[in-house]
C-alpha cells in the first residue's frame, strides 16, 4: 500500500508529458526544422502520403489529384482561386505554377491564401517555356513558418465578397525546391529530364540501374514506366514511351522519376511534350546532319537584374564575332526586357527562357544544348558570365601597363572565331578553353558609367579558372558540364583543348564596387557552390577571399584584389567603341 501514491504520480507524470507532445505535434507554434538554404538534407523525409503521391504503391498507380472535402475559412474575404501548384524556394520564397489553360485576368491582385487564413501578396514572375504556364511569387508568411508542415497556398483574386473561400482538406504539402523534377525536353530520339535531389553530389550519379522514367497519364489513374539510361547532376535521360499507351489525347502527361530501392517517385512539376511529328528515317536523319546551325558561335549565359551591364557585354562580343545571345533569365525584376528589346531594335539577336529554378546553373547549360540543337541555332556556343570579356592580346600591340597605341587592327575587329580549331594533331577539337584573370573594384566606389572594361583596370596577378567555348555536336550525351565547361565525347574522337594566354583570355570583373558585389553576394547559381552566407568550405576557390560568410565591406575593398594594373582592353575598346561628343569622350553602350 505503500507504493501506491509513488504509482499514481508515475502514471499522473507519464500522463502530462503524452498531453504535452500531442499539444506540441498540434500547435500551430510547433518549430519547422526544416531549412530552405540546406540544399542537401542528412535524412531526406518522405512526403506525407495524403497530401503528396510519392510513396509508390506499386499495385496502384500514382495520384497527382487529391480527393478532398471542403472546409471554409470564413474570416477571408477573397472571390476566386485558380488551380495552381506551388514549391519551397530558399528565402521563404514560394513559386506558384498556374495550371496549363487557366484563365487569368492579369487587372486583378492576387494573393496566397494559407491554410491558416495567413496571405501574402502575390507578384507575377513570368511564363514558362515549352509549358506556357503562368507563375507567380509570394513569401511564406511569419505565422506559417512555425508550423510543422507547410501546406500549398490557394492562389486568389482580391475582393470585397463576403463568400466564403473554399480549402482542400488535408491541404497538400508544399514541394521542396531540393527534391524536384522542375524540366523536361523532349529530343528526336528521346527524354532528358531535370530534377534536384536525386543525386546529391557533384561527381556522383545514380545507377540508371536505380532509377525509371514514370509517365502519368491524366488525373495519374496510369502510369507508363520506362528505363533511365543516364544520370549525370540533375539531368536524366530516358526513351519515349510507346504512344499507343498513353492514348494521347486533350489531356497532359506529367513526367517524374521513380527511385526504385526507396520506392519513391519524385514529385514533379513537369510535363511530357511528345515528339511533334515521326522520328526521321536514315534519309531525313542524313540530310538534317548536313544542315548548317544558323550561328557559327553563339554565347550563352545565366542572368539576374544585369540590365546595367548587358549593354556593354552583347556590343563588344556581337563586334568580335558572336552572332547569337541565349540568355536563360534566373527570374530578373530589373530592367533586363526593355534593355533587350533595346538591343533587337538595334539588330542584335538575342534569345532568352524564363529559368525559375535556384542553383541550377549547369542544368540550364545543360538544356541550352538540346535547345540549339532543336532549334538549330549554333555550331559553337560560349559560356561566359555578363561580368566576363573574351579577347586576344594579339589583337593590341599594348602592354600590361597600357604602354602602345591600342589600336589592334584599327577599325577592324578581330574575330574569336580564329580561336575556334576544328583539327589540330590527333583528334578533333570539340572545345576551346581559356584562363580567367579577375579583376577587383580598382578603387570604385560605384558602377563605372562608361561600364566595367573602363573602369576596372586593376587585377590578380596568377590566372584562374577557365572558361569554354564548346563544339554543341562534340557534347557528351550525358551533358556534364561544371564551371563553364563540359565533357566532350571522346568515344567520337573529341578532345578539349587550352589556349596559351597570348592566343586568349577572359577579363572575369568579378569584385566590383561593393554595391555590385553585394547583390551578388546574395546569389550563387550553381548547383554544387553553397551560398556566400553559409559556415561551409572557408577555404574554397569560390569563396571571396578574407571576405567571411557576412555581406559587411571591408574597409579597404576598393583597394583588394589590386597587384597588376592591366589597361590591355580598355585601350582596346575605346579604340573600338569611344567617340568625342559634345558631351565628352563616350562609350558606345552609353546611355545618351
Amino acid at each position: 500500500m505503500r507504493r501506491r501514491p509513488r504509482t499514481i504520480f508515475l502514471i499522473t507524470l507519464l500522463a502530462i508529458i503524452l498531453f504535452a507532445a500531442f499539444s506540441l505535434h498540434l500547435s500551430p507554434n510547433a518549430i519547422s526544422r526544416w531549412r530552405p538554404y540546406s540544399d542537401v538534407e542528412t535524412g531526406r523525409r518522405k512526403l506525407n502520403t495524403s497530401n503528396h503521391a510519392v510513396i509508390l504503391n506499386r499495385k496502384s498507380n500514382i495520384i497527382n489529384e487529391f480527393a478532398h472535402q471542403t472546409r471554409r475559412v470564413s474570416s477571408i474575404n477573397f472571390k476566386d482561386s485558380l488551380s495552381t501548384v506551388s514549391v519551397l524556394l530558399p528565402d521563404w520564397e514560394i513559386l506558384i505554377i498556374v495550371s496549363p489553360n487557366t484563365p487569368l485576368s492579369f487587372t486583378d491582385e492576387r494573393h496566397c491564401l494559407f491554410p491558416n487564413s495567413a496571405t501574402s501578396p502575390a507578384r507575377y514572375s513570368g511564363v514558362l517555356p515549352f509549358t506556357n504556364r503562368t507563375t507567380f511569387k509570394c513569401d511564406l508568411p511569419e505565422s506559417v513558418r512555425r508550423r510543422r508542415m507547410f501546406s500549398q497556398p490557394v492562389l486568389v483574386s482580391g475582393g470585397t465578397s463576403e463568400n466564403e473561400s473554399a480549402f482542400q482538406s488535408p491541404a497538400p504539402e508544399l514541394m521542396r525546391w531540393n527534391f524536384l523534377v522542375y524540366e523536361s525536353f523532349s529530343t528526336e530520339d528521346d527524354v532528358v529530364l531535370f530534377a534536384k535531389g536525386v543525386n546529391h553530389r557533384q561527381g556522383y550519379g545514380r545507377s540508371t540501374k536505380e532509377l525509371r522514367c514514370v509517365f502519368q497519364i491524366g488525373d495519374g489513374r496510369d502510369a507508363v514506366r520506362n528505363a533511365v539510361t543516364s544520370s549525370v547532376q540533375e539531368v536524366f535521360r530516358c526513351p519515349h514511351p510507346d504512344p499507343s499507351q498513353l492514348g494521347l489525347g486533350s489531356e497532359r502527361v506529367g513526367i517524374s522519376i521513380e527511385i526504385i530501392g526507396e520506392n519513391i517517385v519524385v514529385p514533379s512539376v513537369a510535363y511530357y511534350m511528345p515528339r511533334s511529328k515521326p522520328k526521321p528515317n536514315a534519309v531525313e536523319t542524313r540530310i538534317q546532319a548536313q544542315a548548317q546551325p544558323e550561328y557559327l558561335l553563339c554565347a550563352c549565359t545565366m542572368v539576374y537584374n544585369v540590365a546595367k551591364f548587358l549593354r556593354e557585354w552583347v556590343m563588344y562580343h556581337s563586334e568580335v564575332g558572336v552572332g547569337n545571345f541565349i540568355l536563360y533569365d534566373n527570374d530578373s525584376d530589373d530592367d533586363l526586357y526593355e534593355v533587350i528589346k533595346e538591343l533587337r531594335a538595334e539588330g542584335y539577336n538575342i534569345s532568352t527562357l524564363l529559368w525559375i529554378w535556384p542553383k541550377t546553373q549547369e542544368a540550364g547549360f545543360s538544356h541550352s544544348i538540346l535547345y540549339s540543337k532543336s532549334k538549330g541555332l549554333c555550331t559553337w556556343m560560349m559560356y561566359v558570365d555578363v561580368d566576363e570579356f573574351v579577347y586576344s592580346p594579339s589583337w593590341g600591340d599594348v602592354n600590361e601597363n597600357g604602354d602602345g597605341h591600342g589600336l589592334g587592327l584599327g577599325h577592324e575587329f578581330p574575330s574569336l572565331k580564329s580561336m575556334l580549331l576544328r583539327e589540330q594533331g590527333k583528334g578533333r577539337v570539340g572545345q576551346v578553353s581559356m584562363r580567367c584573370l579577375e579583376f577587383g573594384p580598382s578603387g570604385q566606389k560605384q558602377h563605372p558609367v562608361e561600364g566595367v572594361t573602363q573602369g576596372y583596370t586593376c587585377r590578380r596577378r596568377v590566372e584562374q579558372r577557365h572558361k569554354s567555348v564548346v563544339l554543341v555536336d562534340a557534347v557528351d550525351r550525358s551533358l556534364w558540364n561544371v564551371i563553364h565547361h563540359f565533357q566532350v565525347n571522346e568515344k567520337e574522337g573529341f578532345r578539349s583543348k587550352q589556349l596559351r594566354v597570348e592566343e586568349g583570355l577572359v577579363n572575369h570583373y568579378k569584385y566590383q564596387a561593393w554595391d555590385e558585389f553585394k547583390s551578388k553576394f546574395r546569389r550563387r547559381v550553381s548547383a554544387y557552390v553553397v551560398d556566400w552566407r553559409q559556415a561551409v568550405n572557408p577555404n574554397s576557390k569560390d569563396r571571396t577571399p578574407g571576405l567571411g560568410f557576412e555581406a559587411i565591406e571591408p574597409k579597404d575593398w576598393t583597394q583588394r584584389f589590386c597587384e597588376v594594373r592591366d589597361q590591355r582592353l580598355k585601350l582596346l575598346t575605346q579604340a573600338w567603341f569611344g567617340s568625342s561628343t559634345p558631351n565628352g569622350y563616350r562609350m558606345a553602350w552609353q546611355s545618351s
